[in-house]
């Protein structure tokens, strides 16, 4: 005998809200689950990066000196005086200009190391690891090492130009030459991590891509360079310019070890700037304002850089 629709019927409801009741507890268990393994990383990133960023914009607005008991609420007033700051618009422009050195210096090189590297069949890692312990060593030492070198009488740098009969220079006292001098330490600095990120993106690249440009024709290293190997590494390529963009905006320890900013402001740069100010003229208030500008800047930047070079990317 077939069973009523409605006693059918009052069979189900028990059944669908178990059921429900199950999927609930499933869901909240997996909530709880995510925030158990989530959370702690993310109260250490509200703890030590939001939380002195919103303490920097506040530090901003006042006329802090550090070890001081008390300040004041002066506003903007820091940020107009570091507009009207020569020795800040200097540290700008040479913090500009340094990057604009660095980091095309540091692509070229790195991508044309790894393409020779690539190409060799012996002691491939031997070349890695040469080219890859500058950026390994420790700053401070291999600014002292390169202080040595370029040495205006006992240098090993002048000493060799000067053995060849090529003229000398006070390398990091001359206001002409101490900021092109830094670059040059900063492009060998980055070199090993760009050819690093270059080496992977040439093993990443299928070979078959380069058998269909042989056939196509494209069998000179030109042709296979311009139609297959720089358009695949269009994503390494934009990831390697925006970290050693970065990477030379945020120059401190050369600076600092090397020429202190000078000669006068000629090799100053923004973290410097900001330094000297926070830590040697306690202008703690003034020093923060540096770094709201310097973090503004390097954000803008980055995502110029990133929106104009991902127009240009070939993504697999």
């Amino acid at each position: 005998m077939a069973v009523p629709s409605d006693a059918a019927g009052s069979e189900n409801p028990p059944v669908a809200c178990a059921a429900a009741a199950t999927g609930q507890r499933r869901r909240r268990g997996e909530a709880l689950a995510g925030w158990s393994l989530a959370g702690p990383a993310l109260v250490l990133l509200v703890a030590l990066f939001f939380l002195p960023v919103v303490a920097v914009f506040a530090i901003a607005l006042t006329d802090w000196q550090f070890g001081a008991g008390t300040m004041s609420f002066v506003g903007i007033e820091n940020f107009r005086q570091i507009f009207s700051d020569a020795a800040f618009r200097a540290s700008f422009v040479n913090t500009v200009l340094y990057a604009m050195i660095v980091v095309p210096g540091s692509i070229v090189l790195g991508l044309s190391i790894a393409l020779l590297i690539e190409a060799g069949r012996s002691m491939r890692a031997f070349y890695r690891a040469v080219h890859f312990l500058p950026f390994m060593a420790t700053l401070t030492a291999m600014a002292i090492a390169w202080e040595a070198l370029l040495h205006p009488t006992i240098g090993l740098v002048n000493q060799t130009l000067s053995g060849l009969g090529l003229p000398v220079a006070n390398w990091l006292r001359d206001d002409t030459t101490v900021l092109p001098t830094l670059a040059a330490i900063g492009i060998w600095q980055n070199l090993g991590y760009a050819m690093v990120l270059f080496l992977a993106g040439l093993k990443a690249i299928p070979q078959e891509l380069y058998d269909a440009a042989d056939i196509d024709g494209a069998d000179a290293f030109p042709d296979r360079l311009r139609t297959v190997t720089l358009p695949m590494l269009g994503p390494v390529t934009m990831f390697v310019f925006i970290v050693v963009a970065l990477r030379a905006f945020e120059t401190f320890d050369t600076v600092q070890i090397l020429t202190q900013g000078g000669p006068g402001h000629a090799s100053e740069m923004l973290l410097f700037s900001l330094y000297r100010e926070s830590f040697q003229y306690l202008r703690t208030g003034y020093g923060a304002s540096i770094a709201v500008v310097f973090l503004i800047i390097v954000v803008i930047l980055t995502l110029a850089q990133a929106r104009l070079m991902d127009r240009k990317v070939h993504y697999q």
